[in-house]
């Protein structure tokens, strides 16, 4: 009646709309009443002039997806319901589809005018409807023949192959939702039915990401480039995760083929490939390149290289083609060409014969290799080649990427280039990269140092931490102030504090024999005079604190209890610091003492006296007003220490006189609104009444469950009075599960 008496007013006719999709939301209209109500017809005819009013059409177009995803709802409730129900959803199904389906020339039409906020609205109703038949699809497909839905698939392909990539990013879900049903089924009849779209949907992505024929630098330099940028990223997720649907290995020849002039992704002919075309090409290989599964993974591999797998033919040419670029090639094609390069890093792994003419020429001869003869023929060409493109402006962190990948997958490859790398690390601040870049190759050199023979360790570690030390105390003998730090330069001490931090956080080597002394042992004794000064000259500056706590954090990590030894001076020198300036770190430290030394009855009670030591200062600021809401990095960091002490050495912390001020204190967080910090305090009163329970066989096992009932009888009452006015009055919903 309404809709009668609107005449031609725009607004009466948009309330209307809406009106009647919000009754739809709250199922206030049944969807059996959808094929005959004049609004949905309304909509329809609406939708079907591509002339239409904007909002108008916005307005039906959100119509018709909220019906369609009430539809999928209902669908996904009464499956196995009774028949007539089953049958009257699929008339719905079916009126649905045929009306949507006959959108398609709208759809044309309003890409034809350039009507881009029409060409969205369309391809969300598209989208829509697929999601809405995806299970029926997909299960309507299962013996091997297409089911009829399948055809709003080609719609949705249609909308990703529009000119504006914001049209196709709509669709992302969709296919996201596919390949994870088609991952659960895991039947190669279904991926064959939906390999020819996923082809569509690689190709057409692969358009959308090329970047202007007319641009100048990397994708995320000029106008716009950080948000296409952004969507080049969303892109290359998606593939990994369709990818496997045609096959990595397929994905990457036929991107490979459109590089050399052979047919497309769908086969389409190809001209010479411009730049541009190239470099999303190797954008998208670069993505699903760690997907392709290596050629002989067996100890012995047989090669034949006349009857060679497709990959082993594809894979070296691509590789050969990357190191020969010329140097006149647009800095994005060699940009994305040195991140594929490194994505091959597990490839590279097993092959390294393609990568040289030694095992090349060999295999004409022998026709049997194990993997540890293979480990010999090295890859000088790519080593150069990244070792040339660090020194190049807009290349270097790429290239350190990919060296730091190829350090990490061919680690026997690379013992023995240990000191091309040392080199590497020696001239960083030569190389036109970020420092997280120079961080990273130095992970790359320390898990290949980790690798070396222990006799190989010693030296190899010291010449590379004091590369990074050698800086650091030159700031200390300079009297670099905190006014003088200026952040990011080499006078940042925090800039070498993070790169030593980063060696000995990845130099982890295999130890045989606790009891000889570890490799690292004498280096990380040589570092803490260095790392002492630091925490005494820079003892107010809280970034500089927390990353010198980091880097003796990972010092002490590295070598375990090997550094005993320096537990009572780096005590004196932390008690004393925190007791003026009261930084968290040094609460967080201490836990990761307890943590490596408290097992130990000649350390735990240097760390008991830490501890309480600790414990007055903290008090003294928790107990300021609104003291546990201002500084929940110190709640979080105390309560690590206190558990880590309970799961360590539990009976010295129960006999303590601090524990009972301890649980009082903890019993007041209890209702502190902060994640991390409310986590440690249940994390603490977890493991204080598991204390008291487990480990039944150990001969303490009486005493601490004596002193954790003593701790219940006094306070239990009060802990779960307070832990219920928590969870009711104060904490968030997603906290209470702790």
């Amino acid at each position: 009646m309404c809709l009668k008496n609107s005449s031609d007013n725009l607004q009466i006719q948009v309330t209307i709309l809406r009106c009647f999709t919000s009754w739809i939301t709250v199922h206030a209209i049944p969807l059996k009443a959808v094929p005959s109500s004049e609004v949905v017809v309304y909509a329809l005819q609406i939708l079907s002039n591509h002339m239409a009013v904007s909002q108008l059409h916005e307005t039906a177009t959100d119509c018709i997806c909220v019906i369609l995803q009430a539809l999928g709802e209902d669908s996904n409730t009464n499956r196995g319901s009774d028949n007539e129900t089953n049958v009257q959803l699929q008339q719905l199904q079916l009126c649905l589809f045929t009306s949507v389906m006959n959108l398609e020339q709208p759809y044309h039409l309003s890409v034809a005018h350039e009507d881009m906020e029409k060409s969205i609205n369309y391809c969300r109703i598209f989208t829509e409807l697929a999601e809405t038949f995806l299970e029926t699809m997909v299960t309507g497909s299962e013996d091997g023949k297409q089911h009829y839905a399948i055809k709003i698939l080609d719609l949705v392909l249609t909308c990703v192959g529009h000119h504006d990539y914001e049209v196709a990013q709509i669709t992302f879900n969709l296919w996201y939702r596919l390949s994870e049903v088609l991952y659960q089924k895991n039947s190669d009849d279904l991926n064959t039915v939906f390999r020819p779209h996923i082809e569509r949907l690689i190709g057409a992505l692969c358009r959308h990401c090329q970047m202007e024929p007319d641009h100048l630098g990397l994708v995320e330099e000029g106008g716009g480039g950080e948000e296409f940028a952004d969507f080049r990223g969303r892109v290359s997720d998606l593939i990994k995760d369709v990818v496997f649907v045609v096959g990595s290995s397929h994905c990457f020849r036929q991107m490979f083929s459109s590089l050399t002039g052979g047919p497309g992704p769908q086969g389409q002919p190809v001209h010479t490939p411009t730049w541009d075309s190239t470099e999303a090409a190797l954008f998208i290989m670069q993505a699903v390149a760690k997907n392709i599964l290596p050629y002989g993974s067996f100890t012995y591999i047989y090669i034949y290289f006349e009857e060679n797998a497709e990959e082993n033919d594809v894979v070296p040419k691509v590789v050969e083609a990357i190191l020969n670029l010329p140097e006149n090639t647009h800095i994005a094609v060699r940009y994305t060409s040195i991140l594929l390069l490194g994505e091959l890093c597990e490839w590279i792994d097993r092959h390294p014969q393609s990568l040289g003419k030694t095992l090349k020429n060999a295999c004409h001869q022998f026709r049997y290799f194990t993997d540890i003869q293979m480990y010999f023929v090295i890859s000088e060409p790519v080593l150069n080649f990244l070792l040339d493109c660090l020194n190049q402006k807009g290349l270097g962190s790429a290239a350190s990427g990919a060296l730091l990948s190829i350090c990490t997958a061919c680690p026997l490859h690379m013992t023995t280039h240990f000191s091309g790398l040392l080199q590497i690390a020696r001239s960083l601040d030569n190389f036109a990269i970020s420092n997280d870049a120079a961080i990273g190759l130095l992970k790359g050199v320390s898990i290949i140092l980790a690798r070396l023979p222990p006799e190989g360790i010693t030296p190899a570690i010291r010449e590379l931490c004091c590369f990074q030390a050698s800086s650091l105390w030159t700031l200390l003998v300079d009297r670099v102030g905190e006014e003088q730090i200026e952040r990011g330069t080499k006078t940042d001490p925090v800039i070498w504090l993070d790169r030593l931090a980063a060696i000995f956080k990845h130099t982890n080597p295999q130890i045989d024999d606790p009891n000889k002394p570890h490799p690292c042992q004498s280096v990380v004794t040589e570092m803490w005079p260095v790392l002492s000064n630091v925490c005494e000259i820079y003892q107010r500056d809280v970034r500089v604190m927390e990353r010198c706590c980091r880097c003796i954090r990972f010092a002490v990590r590295c070598v375990g209890k090997h550094a005993a030894h320096l537990l009572e001076p780096i005590v004196k020198q932390i008690v004393p610091l925190y007791t003026v300036h009261k930084h968290s770190c040094f609460l967080y430290l201490g836990s990761i003492l307890v943590d490596e030394y408290a097992t130990d009855s000649e350390c735990v009670w240097n760390l008991l006296n830490m501890l309480q030591a600790f414990i007055c200062p903290t008090f003294a600021l928790l107990e300021q007003e609104d003291g546990l809401k201002n500084h929940p990095d110190t709640v979080d960091d105390l309560f690590r220490l206190c558990a880590r002490f309970l799961q360590r050495a539990p009976i010295p912390l129960l006999h303590s006189p601090a524990i009972g001020s301890v649980v009082d204190c903890a019993i007041m967080a209890c209702s502190l609104d902060h994640r991390d910090a409310n986590s440690s305090v249940m994390k603490f009163f977890y493991d204080l009444l598991h204390s008291g329970r487990t480990y039944k066989d150990r001969s303490d096992f009486t005493i601490r469950r004596q002193l954790v009932q003593n701790i219940l009888q006094e306070k239990g009452q009060t802990l779960v009075i307070k832990l219920l006015h928590a969870s009711v009055f104060d904490l968030s919903s997603y906290m209470q599960s702790d």
